[in-house]
């Protein structure tokens, strides 16, 4: 198995959120009234698990592998583009926080910002997953020999198998710290 194939499966799941995100971003222009807690589950499932598991096996190992490789000034400006694009999706993902909250305090203005931010995530990831799947991924493989590739293998699963305990000790860590 090459090494994108986990990343690209992750992909379906992230597409699956989008999907709908962008079904809730219809329904809140008919009804004008955000769901308060479909937001806190994607803004969660977006932060979690698209950015800090899957933009953090992209980043922290697959990109940095490739950074050590000559690669084509196409595949080089490519992965610039999408640590640009991740940068971008977090800046979104903030803004989406910002209004939610906002909204919750009873600015219902918000609500506008709220429907701004849902529908630039909802445009953003499918070009952004495109882009990885179809342009970058497979061809920057031949970069890396078999062992590089089962190495980083062995490496996401290791990323994946500590980051629940990870993500549960920062849970607990600002629990203790807001106390």
């Amino acid at each position: 198995m090459l090494p994108v194939a986990p990343l690209m499966i992750e992909h379906r799941l992230i597409e699956r959120m989008i999907k709908l995100m962008a079904e809730e971003v219809v329904r809140i222009k008919q009804d004008n009234e955000p769901n308060i807690e479909f937001i806190n589950t994607a803004v969660d499932f977006i932060k979690t698990y698209a950015d800090k598991l899957h933009h953090g096996k992209e980043e922290d190992i697959l990109f940095r592998d490739l950074a050590k490789k000559k690669m084509s000034a196409e595949h080089k400006k490519t992965m610039d583009e999408l640590i640009q694009e991740h940068i971008l999706g977090r800046g979104n993902v903030k803004k989406l926080v910002e209004a939610r909250d906002s909204y919750m305090q009873g600015v219902k203005p918000a609500v506008k910002n709220i429907l701004e931010n849902m529908e630039i995530l909802v445009k953003f990831y499918p070009k952004h997953i495109e882009k990885e799947d179809k342009h970058f991924f497979l061809p920057v493989m031949d970069y890396l020999n078999g062992k590089e590739k089962d190495d980083m293998l062995k490496e996401f699963n290791e990323f994946d198998r500590k980051f629940i305990h990870a993500k549960y000790n920062d849970i607990v860590s600002e629990l203790e710290q807001n106390k």
